[in-house]
């Protein structure tokens, strides 16, 4: 990797572009606006857009700006709609960094920072294999860009100029570097997304934290009602125990359920990189099963009462839990948060009351036929990258947004990612080695001109 590279990327790095929370708007904008620079000098048309609004981040309000980019190729020429997020997940705990989150280090051929990999790293490499192909094939085909400010909290800034910039949006292929290879770097196309939806849910009882001695046995405890709440979700099989949340769904079909048992990790290698038994979902189904085709309820997070050093013997007045939802094909997104409401509602423990807020219904799953020709055209490609071939992934994370922008574009989804497991993505210690960062570029290059 040239050293210019290196130090672009370093310089994106930098900036806190933490899209979730507005006191680093600035640190978003002046990502943003990095990034328009540095597309401008490649001929594109580069605006930061704001939802009902012109270019201005003035009012504190303002979500992070969304970075459209245009350069038109031929005429007649194929158009391919390139997108990725330049928000990072927060850095939390900071006391496990090994080096600090926003001061990008390369140590043992990985780039140590927050962004290193999601979704920085990985977009900006594609990117750069762009510049690499521009330079030499010219403008033999259209290219649009959006890079969303808020795709780790649900890229509402996206989501609602969407609508007004269909026209704009319209494309052949929809080109996305947010995912990971197969173990070992081996390519891997992504046939499938899980959607998301995310919320939280507040208890609470008394109207102040009480003496445990005088108001135990008296008063309803919210940190007792939330946990009996989260735990309400599932079966003891692990299961789901929410009526109603599983309507709709649609099965894997045999080819897609054999494909991807056949390049499923092992239990000992998930335990391995875990840290413990990967045990978690439904007993009786594959870990496969569980993590590309089944629905998920989990626990973010649970916060109530002291947690200090020492005792501090209360009941807490209040209680919530952070819940995020995974859901498969056939799920309505808003039919599953609908289900998931009711239930908690039904089982609010006596003496409190429940409330829901940052609601976020997001998107639907998605799956993608295996036989497409925009598929096999990338297979050719990435044969020629590596000897072995891509496999074929069913994704259990999600983009939320690429529903949205699939639809709203007409664009067929092209999703090669060059993640690994080591990468450490939305953990402390995020990396992405310099060799993941070279074959993203590669691929972005190769599959532009096979474009």
């Amino acid at each position: 990797m040239e050293e210019s590279v290196l130090g672009e990327w370093r310089e994106l790095l930098g900036f806190e572009s933490i899209g979730a929370d507005a006191a680093h708007l600035k640190e978003c904008v002046s990502c943003a606006s990095w990034l328009r620079k540095w597309l401008s000098k490649l001929g594109f048309e580069v605006e930061l857009l704001y939802p009902g609004r012109g270019e201005s981040a003035a009012e504190a309000k303002l979500p992070p700006p969304v970075v459209f980019a245009e350069r038109k190729g031929e005429e007649g020429g194929s158009t391919v709609l390139v997108y990725g997020h330049y928000d990072v997940q927060p850095p939390d705990p900071l006391g496990e960094w090994k080096t600090p989150p926003f001061e990008p280090v390369v140590q043992d051929g990985r780039m140590y920072c927050r962004g290193a990999n999601d979704d920085k790293g990985q977009t900006f490499a594609l990117l750069c294999g762009m510049r690499d192909y521009l330079a030499s094939e010219g403008r033999k085909i259209n290219i649009k860009i959006v890079l969303d400010g808020q795709e780790e909290s649900g890229s509402r800034a996206l989501s609602e100029l969407v609508p007004s910039l269909r026209r704009r949006l319209a494309a052949d292929v929809l080109l996305v570097c947010d995912t990971s290879a197969a173990p070992d770097l081996r390519p891997a196309i992504v046939a499938g997304l899980r959607g998301v939806s995310h919320f939280t849910v507040n208890l609470t009882g008394p109207s102040r934290d009480l003496h445990s001695g005088e108001y135990g046995g008296i008063s309803p405890n919210p940190a007792q009602g939330i946990a009996e709440l989260v735990a309400s979700l599932h079966l003891p099989d692990g299961s789901i125990a929410v009526a109603g949340f599983r309507d709709g769904i649609e099965n894997p079909t045999h080819d897609e359920l054999a494909k991807a048992e056949a390049l499923g990790p092992s239990e000992e290698s998930l335990e391995a990189d875990i840290g413990c038994e990967p045990c978690g979902g439904q007993t009786g189904k594959t870990l496969v099963q569980r993590n590309s085709f089944e629905p998920t309820i989990e626990v973010n997070g649970i916060h109530s009462g002291y947690g200090g050093p020492g005792a501090k013997t209360v009941i807490p007045s209040s209680a919530f839990a952070k819940i995020s939802m995974r859901l498969v094909p056939g799920q309505s997104p808003r039919g599953a948060f609908a289900a998931v409401r009711a239930h908690l509602e039904d089982r609010c423990p006596k003496g409190m009351k429940i409330s829901f807020e940052d609601v976020s219904e997001g998107t639907a799953a998605f799956r993608l036929p295996l036989a497409s020709p925009l598929f096999r055209l990338a297979a050719d490609v990435l044969s020629e990258m590596d000897p072995r071939g891509p496999a074929f992934q069913w994704c259990g994370a999600s983009i939320p947004v690429l529903s949205l922008l699939r639809e709203a574009s007409g664009a067929a989804p092209l999703i090669v990612g060059w993640g690994q497991a080591e990468d450490r993505i939305h953990s402390p210690n995020e990396s992405y080695s310099l060799a993941q960062f070279d074959k993203a570029r590669e691929w972005g290059r190769r599959i532009l001109a096979a474009l």
